[in-house]
């Protein structure tokens, strides 16, 4: 009804000031140049001009002529009739329709009409829905589709598709069209703006650290991929793609670094650089060096570069258990050549499929391995290993299948799986990117070298063999002290320097543990003073501007009063503040690194997960300087998947049909993509364990569940 009456009001003040232009600037109209044609209201070139009506009672009201010639009035809503004035006042009719029932009606159900288009917007964790009226934006329409575009990655194209701008008409009818080059450059209006906002998010306080890697996509171009890992001011681990970017042949170390340092340049964050995470290509190697010399030019390294360069240790891994696997024979190519067999003939799966169900196994699949990937070919031998009784059954009907293991053989299969499925789950343990990786590895780390060791004195020689070369491999790349692994894991207060006692003499042996053990111990109190440093710096300076500050004020409040000679006055509360900072800067007893680690560890269940950044968030007050510390060791990936992930939404993206694509948009595309994702929430479990499982690149044979016997 408040509604029905704004209206009401609003019509007629409206017809107020339109009576007040008819009264004030009637206008007889007069036809000079047309003297035979015919005037207004049909008059002849004799007649008298009538005058035009400008009143905007005549939108609702009109004239009618009754029977016996009386002109009349009559309301186009209730039909009443009314005496025309001869003097053309229209005040009685707009009294009418200010009262009309029938108009008021009329009205109220036009707003009525209006008001049922409304707006729901999904409340939050609140559940509170809210309801407002629905107006179309066809610029947020035209931003949301960006967003879908980048997020989804679905061709520009999609936007003209027919159905689809069907299904939007339906959806609402004020839906216009956007074509295909106006959805490109709304992306690329999207990645700028989301650009922008990434860089302001970088400028905090902490420390970034990079993963790197190198793919050649469909087109023969090798794309350079640049992650950044840094903690929030919430104390959550983001994960950016930064640059994914073409680097020109040939690609060696130097090319290579010169690429990553304008990356850094560009987006303001040479400075705030703290590790590099990068595999163990030859190439790796000279680009850190070169990277580390530019660096320490800027003295922008801690404690020398030691945590600088850190190797993928999913890479490493994978190499150790290659290594391995090359002790088993042949016995890996018969079961894989035999699955590639079977899967060349739907009828050969069938017959496999067959005799798996008369042997009542409920395994459904096969898998056929990359065979540079460990942890695929660990997946094929697994569940190999369930069909192995279905393997020489299928041979007695199939004389081309000449791929059946011996039982010895298969005994090598099921102690190697033993082996390696520890492995597996260590290296899905470090992949993940959602969670800090360098303080939980250092543990699994001692288990590896404990399992090597043990396995070293196994009875069945292949498994001697396999634990004697992966021995070698990890003597290799972890047999020296091990900085980064070791900081994380102090820092993690379920094991602080408790890990490091207990793990250093299995890993490096009795005789070297306590030297690398003291070696830690002074490199971690060598980071924590310089970030004491930094911390003295930091206070120093805003001390200088409070003062700076309060002159000022006291400047511009002398110049109002006649440029009197005022002294600088500091509050009590300012006064109380400076005491507190000269408190704070002069040296502790003890420092928050020497509190921490003389308190007893977080005790917490074996299997439970704790979330330490958020242990570290809680303690924050407590440990100022150490906790910052902590959040910049503990963004330290140890892996590069967080990397390799984006080369597989790179493979969707540059496909077939879209192989001719600038380098410019591909970076657009793939940088948005993530972006967006993050500023949507959509990065959640099963997006990262997608990205895991393209990354470990095996096939899986399925199996038919339906056939005729």
């Amino acid at each position: 009804m408040e509604q029905n009456n704004e209206d009401v009001e609003q019509l007629n003040y409206n017809e107020e000031r339109a009576d007040e232009m008819s009264e004030e600037q009637i206008e007889i109209i007069e036809d000079d140049g047309n003297e035979g044609g015919d005037g207004d209201g049909g008059a002849g070139p004799f007649e008298k001009k009538q005058r035009k009506k400008k009143s905007s009672i005549w939108d609702e009201m009109t004239e009618v002529v009754l029977d016996n010639g009386t002109v009349k009035v009559k309301c186009n809503h209730c039909k009443e009739l009314f005496t025309k004035s001869t003097t053309g006042a229209t005040s009685q009719h707009k009294r009418h329709l200010t009262s009309c029932l029938q108009r008021k009606m009329a009205i109220g159900e036009q707003s009525k009409q209006k008001q049922q288009v409304l707006l729901f917007t999904e409340g939050g964790s609140d559940g509170i829905t809210s309801i407002t009226n629905f107006s179309y934006d066809h610029a947020k329409v035209r931003e949301l589709a960006s967003h879908m575009i980048l997020a989804h990655e679905y061709p520009f194209s999609m936007m003209e598709h027919v159905v689809f701008n069907k299904f939007m008409k339906a959806v609402s009818p004020f839906y216009k069209k956007i074509n295909r080059q106006t959805v490109k450059e709304d992306c690329m209006s999207t990645y700028t703006i989301e650009k922008r906002k990434l860089k302001s998010l970088l400028k905090g306080p902490g420390r970034i650290s990079i993963t790197t890697d190198l793919w050649k996509s469909g087109q023969k171009i090798q794309y350079m991929v640049v992650t950044g890992h840094f903690i929030d001011s919430d104390w959550v681990l983001q994960k950016r793609v930064l640059n994914f970017c073409n680097v020109p042949p040939p690609h060696t170390g130097v090319i290579i670094a010169d690429a990553l340092s304008k990356c850094f340049i560009d987006w303001g964050i040479e400075n705030k650089v703290s590790s590099m995470t990068v595999d163990n290509a030859s190439y790796s190697d000279v680009c850190i060096r070169r990277l580390r010399e530019d660096f320490s030019l800027r003295k922008r390294l801690s404690i020398g570069g030691k945590i600088f360069h850190v190797r993928c240790c999913a890479h490493i891994l994978n190499l150790l258990v290659q290594d391995g696997l090359g002790q088993l024979g042949g016995v890996i190519d018969v079961v894989r050549e035999g699955i590639k067999y079977l899967n060349n003939s739907e009828s050969r799966l069938i017959e496999f499929a067959k005799i798996k169900k008369q042997l009542q196994l409920p395994s459904r699949k096969l898998i056929l391995d990359c065979p540079t990937r460990w942890n695929s070919t660990y997946l094929m031998l697994a569940s190999g290993l369930e069909f192995k009784d279905v393997f020489p059954r299928y041979a007695d009907i199939d004389p081309g299948f000449h791929y059946v293991p011996t039982d010895f053989e298969w005994m090598k299969v099921e102690e190697v799986c033993k082996f390696l499925g520890i492995f597996h789950e260590i290296t899905d343990m470090i992949s993940g990117s959602e969670y800090p990786t360098s303080n939980i590895f250092l543990v699994e780390l001692y288990r590896i070298k404990e399992l090597l060791n043990e396995k070293a004195l196994d009875p069945f020689e292949h498994i001697r063999a396999m634990a004697g070369s992966m021995s070698a491999k990890f003597d290799k790349y972890w047999g020296e002290s091990n900085v980064l692994l070791s900081l994380g894991a102090i820092l993690d207060p379920r094991y602080k320097m408790f890990l490091i006692n207990h793990a250093f003499p299995v890993i490096y042996g009795e005789d070297a543990a306590p030297r690398f053990m003291a070696e830690i111990r002074d490199i971690l109190y060598e980071l924590f003073n310089e970030y004491v440093d930094c911390h003295v710096v930091s206070h120093s300076e805003q001390q200088r501007q409070v003062v700076k500050k309060r002159q000022n004020e006291s400047s511009t409040s002398s110049s109002k009063k006649q440029k009197m000679t005022v002294p600088t006055v500091l509050t009590g509360k300012e006064k109380f503040h400076m005491h507190v900072s000269e408190i704070d800067r002069a040296p502790p007893e003890k420092s928050d690194l020497d509190v921490y680690l003389e308190e007893s560890r977080y005790a917490c269940d074996a299997k439970a997960n704790l979330d330490v950044l958020g242990w570290w968030k809680g303690e924050r007050l407590r440990f100022p300087i150490l906790s910052r510390m902590a959040a910049d060791i503990l963004s330290v990936p140890v892996t590069t998947v967080a990397s390799e992930s984006t080369f597989s939404a790179g493979g969707r993206v540059i496909d077939d049909r879209r192989a001719s694509m600038s380098v410019e948009t591909v970076q657009m595309l793939l940088c948005g993509n993530d972006w967006i994702r993050s500023f949507h929430g959509l990065k959640n479990k099963s997006r990262e364990s997608l990205d895991v499982a393209e990354s470990i690149t095996f096939e899986e044979v399925e199996l038919p569940e339906s056939f005729n016997d």
